[in-house]
């Protein structure tokens, strides 16, 4: 039988860290970090969890991902854009932090937008630090794949942020 309890107590800050880390309204993450534990019953109902950390973080990532998916879709046909994160007063250069609050707003749209799966490989490898094989193992698929999937999510993402690159040039005419 399951302490769930302490499975919340030991590992809830962790799950809520990585909420917050992809969603930007408080509200989201904790829609997200309730679903997180929900589908954590439902596989501990299933099957013995052998690595609870592991398990948490790819489930509320997925869940996050699917928080973003949906908030997208609605501003899309709603026609309304996403609320912004609150600046914050003590960043040394506001350029900066407009800039990185910018593009961590773009890479939540971006990776609402590309494959499920691809998106979970990115956010578990790059935000997570977990490695491939550590995630292909999560997800259920080989380390091969999951390299496959980090690259095709990569390779997605560097094109939805393009307009984000440093060295980009510009076309004549203002087209890039």
């Amino acid at each position: 039988m399951t302490d769930w309890d302490a499975v919340v107590r030991e590992h809830g800050p962790a799950v809520w860290r990585t909420a917050c880390r992809l969603l930007t309204r408080e509200a989201d993450a904790a829609d997200c970090f309730q679903n997180t534990f929900i589908s954590a019953v439902e596989v501990a109902a299933a099957q013995p969890v052998r690595d609870w950390p592991a398990l948490l973080k790819r489930l509320t990532t997925a869940r996050a991902l699917e928080l973003l998916r949906a908030r997208y879709r609605n501003a899309a046909r709603l026609g309304a854009l996403p609320d912004e994160p609150p600046a914050d007063p003590s960043a040394p250069e506001p350029l900066a932090a407009a800039s990185g609050g910018e593009l961590a707003e773009a890479l939540r749209v971006a990776l609402a937008s590309i494959d499920t799966q691809q998106a979970e490989v990115f956010c578990l490898v790059c935000l997570e630090g977990f490695s491939n094989a550590d995630a292909a193992n999560l997800l259920s698929i080989t380390a091969n794949n999951a390299g496959v999937l980090l690259h095709r999510a990569r390779a997605a993402l560097r094109e939805r942020l393009r307009a984000f690159d440093p060295n980009r040039t510009h076309a004549p005419g203002g087209h890039t």
